[in-house]
This record gives structure tokens, sequence and C-alpha cells, in this order.
């Protein structure tokens, strides 16, 4: 049998259960971060969660804070370590990037450390213009590094 996958926008307090235990324990840029954190990000970007169509369980997460009209910025993209290697990574992006909210966006960001191969299949390249990005970064109570020390 085929496995299946559907990929969906709306996520349950269940989904909230994995994606803060996988963020919180597993990546090296929300390491620590609060189950109420979580939910609050999800609540408040349009979320892609990935479901094994037999199981029905979350194998793999997103989630776009965007004005839907210029500006998007992609965050908090994993796939569970048991699926991986199945391009389900692939079939995230794609439905994000064919989402009609997303469509005609003048700028599409995100921050990735070890999986540029991935999104160059989708156009994103480096930063240009590097002297014309500027953050303000604030250590929340789940990080006390630096953006640039985040990895470990």
């Amino acid at each position: 049998m085929t496995e299946r996958f559907i990929l969906r926008n709306t996520a349950t307090d269940a989904d909230i259960d994995i994606m803060h235990r996988y963020l919180s324990t597993e990546t090296y840029w929300a390491k620590g971060v609060a189950r109420d954190v979580v939910a609050r990000s999800v609540a408040n970007s349009l979320p892609f969660l990935l479901d094994h169509a037999q199981t029905g369980n979350l194998v793999a997460f997103a989630r776009v804070i965007t004005d839907k009209a210029t500006f998007a910025y992609l965050a908090d993209v994993f796939v569970l370590p048991e699926y991986r290697g199945r391009g389900l990574g692939k079939r995230l992006i794609e439905g994000i990037l064919t989402d009609p909210d997303l469509q005609n966006l003048r700028r599409f960001l995100l921050f990735t450390l070890d999986a540029h191969g991935l999104y160059a299949q989708y156009g994103f390249v480096p930063v240009v213009y590097t002297d014309r990005v500027m953050e303000r970064f604030t250590p929340g109570p789940y990080s006390t590094k630096q953006p640039d020390e985040a990895v470990e």
C-alpha cells in the first residue's frame, strides 16, 4: 500500500503538543520554547501541517507569517525524523508556495542553517543586499544566545 499524506491548515491541541515537543527539544532555533509560545505563534500565522493519511498523525509542519499581499516569512519548518527521506519537505514547501493566499508576494524570507539545497530548488537564494537587512534580536525566555550563536 502506497503511503499518502494530506496537507491541512488547522492545528489541534494534540498537534500543538507534537509541535512543542519537537521544537523545544530537537531544534537549534527554538530549544526550550514554551508550549504557550508555540500555540500563540501557530494561532497568529498560516500553519501548514502534513498528516500521514492512514494514521492521521502529524508528520511535518511549517508556518508562514504574512500580510498576504507583499511579504511572507517561512518559519519552524520540520519533518519528524522517522518520516525524513520520503520527499515530505518538498511536498510541504510545494503546498506552501502554491497556497492561494501566498501568490504574487514580492518577498518571501526564511532563515535556515542546514536546508539551503531544499529551498534553492524553489527559488530561494541568499540575501543579495545584506547591508539592507537588519534585525532587532531580543533573547526570549527560551533563548539567551544571539542568532549566530544558536547553533550547538
